[in-house]
């Protein structure tokens, strides 16, 4: 990314012209990031940049040192998170052995809520986080939202009915997890750009792993212990994922800033110094570019029927292959594959110049929807795990190159609110897209019609996120003739000014 010129936080906006002027190298550090002993603010950034001398190079990643531990949190980050909700079948499947009875015939309902509340409250949170990550840092943000996190998962472990797991697991507990979630996607651009793809192919392939190893972890839990037992068990994730939060410090200063008054990277308290709040707590500014309101309308699209799958998978196979053993494999098969997508298409990414990442999103969403549809009719065991394979290797695609996607689209001084937003639109189908889903096979008896409506949307959202490449070059065009128009005039005037 090209960087635009620093401002003040209160100054600070976004303009069609300022964000359409990327380079095909990834993201670049956000601008007037100083370094600190403890988190870093807004204000305390601002201040930072306008004491910079003149001509002074912005710190630039390091692509490497103290940001392969932060990559790591960030990977536990995403697979205690993501991990938990991938596995969230197995859960599923004990929430109606312990909460069921045989006089509700809509309990399959009923429970899909808790599993579609949380992921969408996750992502619904987003671009609320977005602002606290902007103000407070990504370490205090992720600290704190990974203690509440905890609490919520606890808490679920002493409920006697479906009904309260709606506010501890479903609401708690997510919310819990998009604050410690959303700042580990921005503070991977602070230490990465070149190597931004893969770092986030590895950062993402965390939650691949934990999908692979938690369903058969949780069921023999389940087994042993029971599913209150379980949860407290889990709540051992959070508890790390806390300590994680704290490697996410701000980068070290540049020499420059160390003579410029900031020397040894020492930053006064906040509450020591002047503080100037950010003129706009949320940047709408970021739809002014085109190309980034269609990806944030293309995505959701694209997404009421991603996480029913997830959801419905292990009930579906409990009722049509009842005779196999190890029904967990197909969890497992989508997590392997995704691991592998997310390594595979990050690093692909690297190499793909510009918006036209995007084109990666549009064939992923193409196999999950065909897939999705498939689901269905496979008769025979080793077909769904075929299936699931290819699944997971194209749900891999499509994550690992949200974050390199959204830096493309905004530039890195908005990503933030940029990808908040886009997530906060996510939560609303992948909340409705599961129980919509619980309430045809209710009504239905059968998961068959469930999985062939959920491959529509994601074939609907592909087909509008090609759009993007083309009215993203179209407005760089059409800047770029403004900005030279002006230039010449400019050109004319100074020749035609007398001496």
């Amino acid at each position: 990314m090209v960087l635009s010129p620093a401002k003040p936080a209160a100054t600070r906006g976004t303009s069609e012209a300022e964000l359409l002027d990327p380079t095909p190298g990834g993201a670049a550090l956000l601008p007037g990031l100083a370094p600190s002993d403890g988190p870093e603010t807004a204000a305390e950034r601002a201040e930072v940049e306008l004491a910079r001398p003149a001509g002074a190079e912005p710190p630039q990643p390091p692509e490497g040192g103290w940001g392969w531990l932060v990559m790591l949190a960030a990977m536990w980050c995403n697979g205690s998170v993501f991990g938990i909700q991938n596995a969230c079948g197995v859960l599923f499947v004990s929430m109606l052995k312990t909460f069921g009875s045989a006089e509700d015939n809509q309990m399959i309902f009923k429970t899909a809520w808790v599993s579609s509340l949380s992921i969408g409250m996750i992502f619904f949170c987003c671009p609320i986080v977005s602002v606290f990550t902007d103000i407070f840092g990504c370490r205090k943000t992720a600290t704190v939202g990974a203690a509440i996190g905890f609490v919520g998962l606890m808490s679920s472990s002493f409920v006697s009915s479906i009904e309260p797991l709606y506010f501890t697991y479903g609401i708690i507990f997510a919310c819990g997890c998009s604050f410690a979630y959303q700042p580990s996607l921005v503070i991977l651009g602070y230490y990465f750009k070149k190597r931004l793809g893969l770092v986030n192919g590895i950062v993402t392939a965390g939650s691949s792993i934990f999908t692979v190893l938690l369903p058969f972890f949780l069921r023999v839990l389940i087994d042993n212990v029971g599913l209150f037992h379980t949860l407290r068990v889990l709540c051992i994730f959070m508890f790390v994922l806390f300590l994680a939060g704290f490697t996410y410090r701000p980068l070290a200063t540049s020499v420059k800033e160390k003579d410029s008054g900031t020397k040894g990277g020492k930053r006064f308290p906040l509450f020591s110094r002047k503080f100037s709040p950010p003129g706009k707590i949320f940047n709408f500014a970021v739809f002014k570019v085109t190309a980034y309101a269609v990806w944030a309308v293309g995505i959701p699209l694209a997404l009421f029927g991603y996480f029913v799958p997830y959801v419905h998978l292990m009930k579906h196979v409990n009722e049509r292959f009842q005779d196999e053993n190890n029904k967990e494999v197909v969890l497992m098969c989508i997590g392997i594959t995704s691991g592998v997508g997310r390594l595979l298409f990050g690093r692909i990414a690297d190499y793909v110049p510009g918006v036209k990442k995007v084109y990666l999103q549009v064939v992923s969403f193409f196999f999950i929807g065909l897939m999705s549809m498939m689901i269905p009719l496979c008769s025979v065991f080793g077909a769904l795990i075929a299936v699931c394979l290819i699944m997971g290797l194209f749900d891999g695609c499509f994550i690992s190159i949200m974050a390199p996607t959204a830096f493309e689209l905004v530039g890195a001084q908005d990503v933030s609110q940029a990808i908040g937003f886009l997530l906060g639109f996510m939560s609303i189908p992948m909340t409705v897209g599961p129980p919509i889903a619980g309430l045809l096979r209710d009504k239905l008896d059968s998961y068959n019609v469930a999985f062939y409506l959920s491959g529509i949307p994601p074939l609907v959202g592909g087909a509008v996120l090609c759009f993007i490449p083309w009215i993203h070059s179209k407005k760089h065009r059409e800047v770029h003739k403004t900005t030279g128009e002006e230039k010449t005039e400019k050109m004319l005037e100074n020749q035609n000014t007398p001496l």
